[in-house]
């Protein structure tokens, strides 16, 4: 990445009636990144990569292109490549006429169209597919197609929304390393909407995690997972567990059921005052050696995933807490165990 922003976008406010969809958007994306914007369903994110395509007009605030402001500037004069979720393939048109189609409405000529349409197929490992029809490929493919027909035009950004939402697990996550690969092949800037973490934190070079219309947190994947703003970038980014106590001189907090935490947080507590800790579920031992932090537990619920077990426990005070461990857990609902928390493993929240 370069470090010039592509695309700003300055205090942007968009509303929907009574629904503030946008309510005060910053962001800057660099040259050749690929920014995720992650979020539930309703946070803003479809509408943010909206307004960037220039298919919604803000309420307020601007919009910037390579440093001109293009807010009012409609879509086909932005010069950017969209990938819908639905792919959005014409169903009549072969494979490499639906590629073709916009550069045959810039009038590009014939024989170089041509050669861009088996450049762009053959970039999306396609290249013997321009005499099929949409309905002949599986979705995989489909989503290449889609890809392809973006590209090929040579836009400044490319526009990603939720394209692989419609796939089965395993092809989703074959085409997220292929997409992947092509974004550095092209060099391309790119905007990635999700709601998967897992697709933003694989993807991305960074992550704007929305919420309810804002940026809640805009970082690389590991600061957005391992140092969450809020409590809500870390809810919803990986799953968590959050302890809540009082603290008993500058290293140590008291939970409710009275057991103790020593805790490493880069600072000193203050005596009595309330504290809120995270921990992430990999960092939590079953069992474990003697030393700080060996809590008394009780198991709730084992759930076996195959590669991994997901393990909830509450503690004595009835706080819950979430641990994984690789393959089967070696406990059952109901045992009395122990379990390890590392004073460093703790983030504290606000």
């Amino acid at each position: 990445m370069s470090g010039k922003a592509v695309v700003v976008l300055e205090d942007v406010h968009k509303a929907y009636g009574p629904v503030r969809a946008l309510d005060g958007i910053d962001l800057a994306v660099q040259e050749g990144e690929l920014l995720a914007l992650l979020g539930p369903s309703g946070c803003g994110k479809t509408s943010t990569l909206n307004v960037v395509a220039g298919f919604v007009e803000p309420d307020r605030g601007r919009v910037l292109l390579d440093g001109v402001d293009v807010t009012r500037r409609p879509a086909w004069q932005r010069g950017l490549g969209v990938v819908f979720q639905s792919y959005a393939l014409f169903p009549h048109m072969t494979v490499a006429e639906n590629v073709a189609f916009g550069l045959v409405e810039r009038g590009v000529p014939r024989r170089e169209i041509e050669a861009r349409v088996a450049e762009a197929l053959a970039l999306v490992r396609l290249p013997g597919a321009g005499a099929m029809r949409p309905a002949q490929l599986s979705g995989g493919m489909q989503q290449r197609v889609a890809l392809a027909r973006a590209l090929v035009i040579r836009p400044r950004m490319l526009l990603l929304d939720e394209p692989l939402a419609a796939l089965d697990r395993r092809l989703r996550e074959e085409m997220r390393a292929e997409l992947r690969e092509i974004q550095r092949a092209v060099g391309i800037t790119t905007i990635f909407v999700t709601h998967d973490q897992h697709e933003a934190l694989g993807l991305s070079d960074r992550i704007a995690v929305m919420n309810a219309g804002r940026i809640e947190q805009l970082g690389s994947p590991r600061e957005v997972y391992e140092r969450p703003a809020t409590r809500f970038v870390a809810s919803f980014l990986g799953a968590s567990s959050v302890l809540e106590g009082r603290a008993v001189d500058g290293r140590t907090v008291a939970l409710p059921g009275g057991q103790r935490l020593t805790v490493h947080l880069g600072r000193a507590l203050e005596p009595g005052a309330p504290v809120r800790l995270l921990i992430r579920p990999e960092r939590v031992e079953l069992g474990g050696d003697e030393g700080p932090n060996r809590l008394r537990a009780r198991v709730t619920s084992v759930m076996y995933l195959g590669d991994h077990s997901e393990v909830r426990l509450a503690l004595q005070g009835g706080e819950p807490l979430l641990a994984t461990v690789r393959g089967a857990a070696p406990v059952a609902a109901g045992d009395a165990v122990r379990v390890s928390l590392p004073p460093d493993a703790f983030l504290e929240l606000p």
